[in-house]
């Protein structure tokens, strides 16, 4: 069996996604000793930014008039949506960044589609995984609230149009513990740790029917 995981922290050392999808890549490594893993880390690794337009407009050029670029940005998009159709799994760990998605996972999006086209279901029927974290709390009745631009947009992404099958595990409040003005919402803090842990091995487990 195949997994795909697909990490989009800034902070590798110090990520709450990270955490929580490792949390389940466990449970889904120890159904699967024999599985094999494909990795990528948006964070760490970006993809240049400018790279999904010239491949987003080689898919408008007949191919013999390409250039040498929109020949080269087509390929690797398609080697990106190959990734996510090989798979038999997939985690995808995507923390909040100022409310919205950030620029360096929506760049691998647009490669994506750009590389399979618009409608293609790259993962179709397979059990995926999405692990956000959110630094303050958006839950209903707090001041926030609707201020999370990001989940509905990766729940779209990932279910409605690449057509998995989609479990959606959320952490908030993980910058209680190092920003004062949130002292007081550490307790709250650390019970939704536990929870998120929880939920994302019962999802881990949950991969293995794959």
């Amino acid at each position: 069996m195949h997994l795909f995981r697909l990490d989009a922290s800034i902070m590798p050392g110090n990520s709450t996604s990270a955490e929580l999808a490792g949390a389940a890549e466990a449970e889904w490594a120890a159904a699967h000793p024999e599985g094999t893993v494909t990795r990528r880390n948006l964070g760490t690794d970006p993809l240049p930014g400018d790279l999904w337009a010239t491949a987003t407009l080689a898919a408008f050029t007949p191919e013999d008039q390409r250039t040498a670029e929109q020949k080269d940005a087509a390929a690797f998009g398609a080697g990106l949506a190959a990734e996510l159709t090989a798979a038999d799994a997939a985690i995808i760990a995507v923390p909040l960044y100022n409310w919205g998605v950030s620029q360096h996972f929506k760049t691998w999006v647009d490669l994506v589609i750009a590389g399979a086209g618009p409608t293609a279901e790259l993962l179709k029927d397979k059990p995926v995984l999405l692990v956000t974290s959110l630094g303050g709390g958006f839950a209903p009745g707090t001041p926030r609230e609707g201020w999370d631009h990001s989940t509905p947009y990766l729940e779209r992404i990932l279910r409605d149009v690449w057509g998995g099958d989609l479990t959606t595990v959320r952490r908030e409040l993980t910058l209680a513990a190092v920003n004062p003005a949130m002292e007081s919402l550490r307790g709250l803090a650390a019970e939704y740790h536990t929870q998120a842990l929880d939920a994302a091995r019962d999802a881990g487990k949950a991969l293995v029917r794959s």
